[in-house]
C-alpha cells in the first residue's frame, strides 16, 4: 500500500522539488520559512500555510510567481488569465502581477500527486510568459491599429 502524504515540511518539501531537478534555497523571514526555486529561468517561492499537528509541517503550501510590472498593466489582463485558466489565479499586488497556485495535502495525497502539481505548476509558469508576451503584442497591435484609424479619422475633410 503506498504511504499517503498528509503534511510537508520544508525539508521535505525541499527533497521533492530537488528529485525532480530544481534547485532550492530555503529562506527565513520574520520567523517565516519559504522556499526560492525557478523554471525556466523564472524564479518563484513555496510558502507554506496551515500548520499541521507535527511540528514544523503544513497541511498545505501556495506556489507564487511575482513579476515587476514596468509600466502600466492593461486593463483586464489579471481577469482574462482568471476567466481563461483552472488552477493558477493571476492578481495585481502594488507593482506586482503575481501568479499563484494552492497545493493541499491535509487528507493525505501520493508522492505522484504532488509531482503532479509540481509538474502542472511548472507548465502554468510557462503558459504565463507565454500569455504576457502575446497579450503585450496583441495590446501594442490594437494600439497601432487604434492611431491609424484616429489618425484616418483626421484627414477626412469635413463635408
Amino acid at each position: 500500500m503506498t504511504q499517503l502524504i498528509s503534511h510537508v515540511s520544508p525539508q521535505s518539501l525541499t527533497e521533492v522539488l530537488q528529485a525532480a531537478g530544481y534547485r532550492v534555497n530555503q529562506t527565513e523571514q520574520s520567523g517565516i520559512v519559504q522556499l526560492l526555486s525557478a523554471s525556466q529561468g523564472i524564479g518563484y517561492a513555496v510558502r507554506f500555510g496551515n500548520p499541521a499537528t507535527e511540528q514544523g509541517s503544513y497541511v498545505d503550501f501556495t506556489f507564487s510567481c511575482a513579476l515587476r510590472v514596468q509600466g502600466e498593466l492593461p486593463a483586464g489582463l489579471a481577469e482574462l488569465w482568471n476567466a481563461s485558466r483552472r488552477f493558477a489565479r493571476l492578481s495585481v499586488q502594488g507593482e506586482f502581477l503575481v501568479m499563484e497556485m494552492d497545493v493541499v495535502v491535509a487528507a493525505g495525497v501520493s508522492d505522484d500527486h504532488l509531482r503532479g502539481n509540481l509538474e502542472l505548476w511548472d507548465r502554468l509558469l510557462q503558459e504565463f510568459i507565454v500569455y504576457l508576451r502575446e497579450y503585450s503584442q496583441n495590446a501594442a497591435q490594437l494600439q497601432a491599429q487604434a492611431e491609424t484609424v484616429e489618425a484616418a479619422a483626421q484627414e477626412v475633410p469635413a463635408l
